[in-house]
């Protein structure tokens, strides 16, 4: 007999998915220890949790999986056969639907004006604290974008307007936000997307407390520092309106102590592997529970809880390296709602990021 960890090496289902199919009675395993809850399978069934993990990925639906399950092993296929043609039409019909409606936003998008090109006409020169910007720049570059597929997002937006400079990044699955005064600019507003090794270079000449000099003249800026300059050109791109994706719904607010928090999502349970359901990529998981009075803690996997959030752990601990506090804020929204984490005393700067909906 196969163990439940044996079983999701060898199948290519997490152990989170075999527990959630023995719950949904799909995978029953052949055997449960009554004192531990440990899951076994018998060697047969290795066969149908690898049709099940291939009808998985190719997203059928959990009713039609079972009755596939249930004739595979027949004599009669027919049933099973039906049932793939059928989900194969469903497919093929929803890609169909889906062209058809990204070629009308397509044709919706050339015939508008390019609102990037229209926020940076004229120069842009302003002064700003060299340790203001710095610390913009640490609360964001963690949220950067490394996707070649989505070169618009592989920089950190700076978005110039009255007395303040807003820094901004963003990968999809996260996104962190800064602000730093400046001094000696106007009302208009300039928006550019500034690269990342350039936005790495402006970091290394932000050493000490003294102003220094920012200048975005068309696709170009520049970054004065004393007698040091570091300058390239903008990217070439719209940044998504990240103001739209700051309105979170009202929720919980729980006040963390940092290093305390860390520990917890450092040694506490974690699901490992979970696929990601935006891009199919595996993390791991940290499953937050959330009480009405705000206490947050970290989750057992298949605890049963409304209040639960799930988070990618990794990306949640660099939110949390970039707070640059020893307590910071989360709010949490429903379990589907991104997290933030803010810093306490400043709603300026702070991240939020994206829950991975959990199969059970």
């Amino acid at each position: 007999m196969r163990s439940i960890g044996e079983m999701a090496q060898e199948s290519g289902l997490s152990v989170s998915a075999l527990r959630f199919y023995d719950r949904a009675g799909v995978l029953v395993p052949a055997w449960v220890d009554p004192v531990s809850g440990y899951r076994w399978y018998e060697p047969e069934q290795l066969g149908e949790a690898r049709v099940l993990a291939r009808l998985r990925r190719a997203g059928m639906p959990l009713a039609d999986i079972r009755l596939v399950l249930a004739g595979w092993s027949g004599s009669d296929t027919d049933l099973v056969l039906t049932l793939l043609q059928a989900h194969l039409r469903r497919l093929e019909a929803g890609l169909s639907d889906a062209r058809g409606e990204f070629s009308a936003l397509r044709a919706l998008l050339d015939h508008r004006e390019n609102p990037m090109s229209s926020l940076r006409t004229a120069p842009a020169r302003l002064s700003l604290s060299a340790s203001g910007l710095a610390a913009a720049l640490d609360a964001v570059r963690f949220a950067v974008s490394t996707d070649p597929e989505l070169p618009m997002l592989g920089g950190v937006l700076f978005d110039i307007e009255g007395d303040g400079l807003q820094v901004v990044a963003t990968d999809r699955y996260r996104m962190a936000v800064g602000r730093t005064a400046t001094v000696g600019y106007g009302d208009r507003r300039v928006r550019v997307v500034v690269p990342t090794p350039l936005v790495d270079a402006m970091r290394a000449l932000l050493g000490g407390d003294e102003p220094v000099r920012l200048t975005v003249d068309g696709d170009r800026v520049t970054l004065e520092a004393g007698a040091r300059q570091t300058a390239g050109q903008c990217l070439d791109h719209d940044f998504p309106d990240y103001r739209r994706l700051l309105q979170l719904p009202a929720g919980r607010r729980a006040l963390v102590d940092v290093p305390d928090f860390r520990k917890a999502l450092e040694t506490g349970p974690v699901r490992v592997g979970e696929v990601r359901e935006q891009d199919g990529v595996s993390c791991d998981l940290t499953v937050l529970g959330v009480a009405d009075d705000g206490t947050v803690t970290v989750r057992a996997d298949g605890d049963d809880d409304l209040g639960r959030v799930a988070v990618n752990r990794a990306f949640l601990l660099e939110a949390l390296a970039s707070g640059g506090d020893d307590r910071l804020i989360l709010d949490f929204g429903a379990p589907t709602a991104p997290v933030a984490i803010r810093r306490p005393g400043d709603e300026d700067t702070f991240s939020i990021l994206m829950p991975v909906r959990l199969e059970d």
